[in-house]
């Protein structure tokens, strides 16, 4: 692949080359590994182990919508593990996860900076803030009704 090529084979490039790769895709696949393992001369195992390090890598690929759960401060007061929960019983997915279509995926994030609208989401960038258990699932439901439309 040419964005690892453009690294060399310097070891030291190891993580650049694991964050080209998942900026690309959204997460590091197995290919990659075979892939970038060969072109940095070192075994497989070696660059899982440094993904499984860094939490900054993904090994799952994330959904067509990405929700990022705010648990900052001020989301955490108003009701953020909530929100985590909700989507957790909606969607059958914990932090980190996919759901198992590959439409939606989720993160808890530090802080989406949206504080006066506390407890807050984002899909794909698009903030939902002051959220209530209807008020997220009808979010949710709307998106997979989108999704229906889409390939319907």
């Amino acid at each position: 692949m040419p964005d690892l090529k453009e690294l060399g084979k310097n070891k030291s490039n190891l993580i650049k080359a694991l964050q080209k790769r998942q900026e690309l895709e959204g997460y590091i696949s197995d290919k990659d590994i075979e892939e970038i393992s060969e072109a940095f001369s070192m075994a497989p195992v070696e660059v899982e182990g440094v993904v499984s390090f860094y939490t900054q890598f993904k090994r799952i690929a994330p959904g067509k919508y990405k929700i990022a759960v705010c648990d900052g401060t001020a989301c955490h007061i108003k009701g953020s593990s909530l929100v985590l929960n909700w989507i957790t019983d909606e969607l059958g997915i914990e932090d980190g996860e996919t759901d198992e279509d590959g439409i939606f995926s989720m993160d808890a994030v530090a802080c989406l900076g949206c504080c006066s609208l506390a407890p807050v989401i984002s899909i794909n960038g698009k903030v939902y803030g002051n959220l209530t258990r209807k008020k997220l699932l009808k979010i949710l439901n709307d998106y997979r009704q989108k999704e229906e439309a889409d390939n319907g």
